[in-house]
């Protein structure tokens, strides 16, 4: 999940665990707890951006990393500050619990968590979030508000209880509009008798309604958008085929690899204007919902080094009124 969610779900956790022996120290303190797996951002310094992409989310979040930091963190705090009359099994089940719902939360979308490194490379995603979602945000963000202002402990942990109640409420009602939209794509291609291998559904940026579906054949993929709202289950596609074959004399190099591996296999490669581009279709298109041919957001340049920002690049370039206009009405199943 973005930074904001963790920060303020953290100091959330903070206040419930420490908040009545440090008071409003334990909201800053559990932001800091929540956001520590993202130390791995400062290896981008000196990765190559294909090598960066796994590093992100993998060795710092892991359940090798919590079992490793939770007790090391505790022992710093429970030397921070001394005399205090915090247990350091609070310590332990604080920083446990922070570490565990950072990892936990990040399983959410579709970069995808590597819980077992170093030890299995696989990347555990539910994809039933969005790597930001203002509507599970919004109310921690607000209780995190109240907390810096509320004096009294027990309403304060009342509210801090509330955001939590909260948050996995609405975990929970996005793994039912998961379970929701399997379903309406196991009826739809049925319909219209399209066959596939394999395929991955998402929600588009911002919500849980409008979701981003991906139908991998032989040769490529059909992609298309639904509601949960939708009354209507008829989903139109658009086809992409992979073009393997363009990667051929590239297939060797470490950063093609690399991509490949992160990829899971749901990728297309294409030529334009002789540069050679590698697709990650996991992370959309540039405002697909209002045009389903419309570029993918994320490409990696085989014969070029300007591979920056690969995740974001060109994510809102078509944001506009009008293709917002359509998000919203197709989010409420028009």
């Amino acid at each position: 999940m973005d930074s904001v969610t963790h920060i303020v779900l953290g100091a959330c956790i903070g206040e419930i665990f420490v908040g009545r022996k440090i008071r409003h120290r334990a909201l800053l303190l559990g932001a800091v707890a929540q956001s520590v797996p993202d130390i791995d951002i400062i290896a981008g310094s000196w990765l190559s951006p294909a090598g960066d992409l796994l590093a992100h989310r993998g060795i710092t979040h892991s359940l090798l990393f919590a079992l490793c930091m939770t007790p090391l963190l505790a022992f710093i705090a429970d030397r921070w500050r001394r005399p205090h009359n915090i247990a350091f099994r609070t310590w332990l089940y604080f920083f446990g619990t922070e570490i565990l719902v950072h990892l936990f939360l990040d399983t959410g979308n579709a970069y995808g968590t590597g819980l077992l490194e170093p030890f299995d490379h696989h990347r555990f995603s539910y994809n039933n979030l969005f790597v930001a979602d203002p509507f599970l945000t919004l109310v921690p963000a607000m209780v995190f508000i109240i907390l810096i202002l509320h004096k009294g402990h027990r309403a304060r942990m009342k509210w801090a209880i509330l955001a939590i109640a909260y948050c996995s409420i609405y975990w929970a009602g996005s793994l039912v509009n998961k379970a929701r939209m399997e379903r309406d794509v196991v009826l739809t291609t049925r319909a219209q008798h399209i066959s596939y291998d394999h395929h991955f559904t998402t929600p588009t940026p911002f919500n849980n309604l409008l979701w981003y579906i991906i139908l991998e054949d032989s040769n490529g993929y059909y992609v298309g958008y639904h509601s949960v709202m939708a009354k209507n289950k008829d989903i139109p596609f658009a086809y992409f085929p992979r073009q393997d074959s363009l990667l051929d004399g590239f297939r060797q190099r470490e950063d093609v690899q690399q991509l490949l591996r992160f990829s899971q296999g749901y990728y297309t490669v294409d030529n334009r204007q002789d540069t050679l581009r590698f697709h990650d279709l996991r992370f959309g298109q540039v405002a697909g919902w209002a045009d389903n041919k419309a570029p993918f957001a994320f490409y990696y340049y085989l014969n070029s080094d300007d591979n920056s920002l690969l995740i974001q690049r060109g994510r809102f370039a078509r944001w506009n009124k009008r293709t917002i206009g359509v998000l919203w009405k197709k989010m409420m199943g028009e």
